[in-house]
């Protein structure tokens, strides 16, 4: 049986509040389901409401999300949060890219403390996002998720990894392991059609690699594992190169 996380239930009701019968189902997915969360994964919710919130309904939701919502670093604060809100208006009929009302996540700390709150917008990676999803996820309202999303079209889920490429090794400073680990999961989709945690889609990558490139691999995934220890500050050409690498694989 499946352990809720406490921020997951903080969460779904910090929802369930705010935004009331325009939710349509509420989704535990990601690493909570698939292998188990490690000492710096995050807890991903996905949201589908029946209308785009109003302004001020986003706004509160994130400074309540906020409250409840820990630092990514492990330092004994609740875990940080993932949630990602979508409106089934513009999944059904499914068009590519993809639009999210809102994502909520501990990498715009900064902006909503700012009281800056992106608006709507399309996004390539939330193919990858609701196929993962759908392959695992925990309804903790509403029906299942794949009765209420048909499956993402292959053409788009390989379309979404290529576009949401450059952005993400752009990213690389400062991200360096989880950026590394993205693109092994993007290399294993792209070549099996399996959507792996993290650490198994390091593994996978790391047997692929050529021999001056698996030492880098495998420190990202051992830093995923048993949290923190991968210092990167004197490794960036190495996470360069290997980011170089993997991003011609993948394109």
């Amino acid at each position: 049986m499946i352990s809720l996380p406490n921020e997951a239930g903080a969460a779904f009701d910090i929802v369930a509040r705010e935004l009331g019968e325009s939710v349509v189902g509420v989704y535990l997915f990601g690493s909570a389901l698939a292998g188990g969360l490690r000492l710096n994964s995050d807890v991903d919710l996905l949201v589908i409401v029946s209308q785009p919130p109003a302004e001020l309904a986003r706004r509160r939701l994130v400074e309540a999300l906020m409250r409840v919502s820990g630092s990514p670093t492990n330092d004994g604060s609740p875990r940080p949060l993932e949630v990602t809100l979508l409106c089934r208006q513009a999944l059904v009929p499914w068009r590519y890219p993809p639009r999210s009302e809102l994502v909520y996540g501990e990498w715009l700390r900064d902006d909503f403390e700012q009281g800056h709150i992106p608006p709507a917008a399309t996004d390539p990676d939330l193919a990858v996002v609701l196929t993962t999803a759908r392959q695992q996820s925990l309804a903790l309202c509403g029906p299942e998720l794949a009765a209420l999303i048909a499956p993402i079209p292959e053409a788009d889920l390989r379309r979404a990894i290529v576009d949401s490429l450059s952005g993400l090794v752009a990213g690389l400073q400062g991200d360096e392991r989880n950026v590394l680990l993205t693109l092994a999961r993007m290399w294993m989709t792209l070549e099996t059609g399996e959507i792996a945690p993290k650490d198994v889609a390091a593994a996978w990558a790391e047997e692929r690699l050529p021999p001056d490139h698996r030492t880098t691999m495998a420190l990202a995934r051992l830093g995923y594992l048993e949290g923190g220890g991968d210092d990167w500050t004197q490794r960036m050409p190495q996470a360069e190169a290997l980011a170089a690498f993997m991003q011609r694989s993948i394109a």
